[in-house]
């Protein structure tokens, strides 16, 4: 899209970009750690893009020493010599920008219409779409990998309390995930596991753990029942045993969420159902790497309730007798969202390609997810067939429109070449 010429300085030495570097999004250089190569010598260090070379003083980079390790400056309109805080001058490149392209590129930054390309997605290939696709899924398991290598770093390398706390966090399901994760940080699983033949003890160390067997967390209008019932003081009085056993601090039981949340999901409930996964040595490691097909994968991850909760959402507030299982959709959430990208990540870590490898493929054999992300590409003419489509579309919302990141997405490439085309022959601004 840009004018296919030799690049120059404006001094007239030859330019080769061998990397552009990292975009920065922050403060500082628009680029780091490029390669440049100048008139035969290398260079690297970071680039700055400005519309006039004037900018470099409209915005005070002569007076920042974050802009002195400059090996580059590009602009539209070279106006005037630049020069760094150390007063050396810097090496400046005039480029030039299609009206055509700029302009397409300032719609998808301004259109209202959500995505901005929706316009060209029914032509675009199958093969395009597909490969994209594909880049996009790769992308989101290798983010989410990324994210279990930290937690894992976190638990003192621990793989096994690892994928606990990435369990944990997705119990949470969106609204309680931060508090899941501070949750199952403090949960101490080795003194628990000297308890793992007693579901009660259990329920009680996870419960307190929580601090949700403090008085005060329980309404005031259902605290009396609760109280008579027996089941709260049982299992608060269990729990201070075991608190001063294991020197143990509850997290600040506060910080659980409960507005506009459906009672399933009280963390009383999951953690309840956490409890009973643990006890039922479904919630380790060693059983989601054994696990090679969907069924399997779904009974390592079902779960239910102690009898008490089978009529309970909270302590002191009774409700209609129900087994409380995990839903279908649950059990897919933590498929999607857990147990492949652990296998994944595991498998990076520890140089397994079959895992990986299945990773892929479970992915592909779940059902797509249905919530507005994957409900508006639908209706840009998109195919959503299975999990590994949701995942790969969320992934371009949050990731490349959300961030307005055009430049970088080859649906975004592809209406700037089109929209140029269409100007070079003349032809008005729509791709409907």
């Amino acid at each position: 899209m840009l004018p296919l010429r030799e690049l120059r300085t404006t001094d007239g030495q030859a330019v080769e970009v061998i990397d552009p570097g990292l975009h920065n999004r922050h403060a500082g250089p628009d680029f780091f750690n490029a390669k440049v190569r100048i008139s035969g010598t290398l260079w690297v260090g970071n680039v700055e893009i400005h519309e006039k070379s004037s900018d470099w003083y409209l915005h005070g980079h002569d007076h920042d020493k974050a802009y002195d390790n400059v090996i580059l400056h590009v602009a539209t309109t070279i106006d005037a010599e630049v020069r760094m805080a150390n007063g050396q001058f810097v090496p400046q490149m005039r480029l030039d920008v299609p009206v055509s392209v700029r302009e397409h590129y300032e719609e998808l930054l301004s259109i209202d219409q959500y995505p901005p390309c929706y316009q060209i997605i029914p032509s675009l290939t199958r093969l395009m779409i597909h490969s994209w696709m594909s880049a996009l899924q790769t992308e989101r398991l290798e983010q989410k990998t990324e994210a279990i290598r930290q937690r894992v770093q976190q638990c003192d390398g621990s793989w096994e309390a690892g994928y606990f706390v990435t369990l944990a966090r997705n119990f949470g399901f969106g609204v309680n995930g931060d508090a899941f994760e501070r949750w199952a940080r403090n949960v101490p699983l080795k003194e628990v596991a000297h308890h793992r033949d007693d579901l009660f003890q259990i329920e009680a160390i996870f419960m307190g753990q929580a601090g949700l067997l403090e008085t005060e967390m329980i309404p005031e209008r259902y605290q009396q029942d609760a109280l008579q019932e027996g089941y709260f003081a049982r299992l608060r009085k269990e729990y201070l045993y075991l608190q001063h056993k294991f020197s143990l601090r509850p997290m600040d039981g506060t910080m659980w969420k409960f507005l506009r949340l459906r009672p399933q999901n009280f963390p009383h409930i999951r953690i309840a159902q956490l409890a009973t996964l643990y006890y039922e040595r479904k919630a380790g490691l060693s059983q989601l790497i054994a696990c090679e097909t969907i069924d399997q994968l779904k009974a390592c991850l079902t779960t239910n309730v102690t009898p008490y909760w089978e009529t309970h959402y909270t302590f002191g507030s009774t409700s209609c007798m129900m087994e409380k299982n995990l839903s279908a959709s649950s059990l897919n959430l933590l498929m999607i969202n857990t147990a492949i990208p652990m296998l994944f990540a595991y498998g990076r870590h520890h140089l397994k390609e079959e895992l990986c490898d299945r990773a892929f493929d479970l992915l592909e054999q779940l059902k797509a997810e249905n919530n507005y992300i994957t409900r508006m590409w639908r209706g840009c003419g998109l195919e959503v067939e299975n999990a590994g489509d949701s995942q790969a579309l969320i992934q371009l919302k949050k990731e490349y429109c959300d961030k307005k990141n055009c430049l970088r997405c080859r649906i975004g490439f592809e209406y700037l070449r089109r929209g140029e085309r269409k100007e070079e022959r003349g032809e008005r601004k729509d791709y409907g």
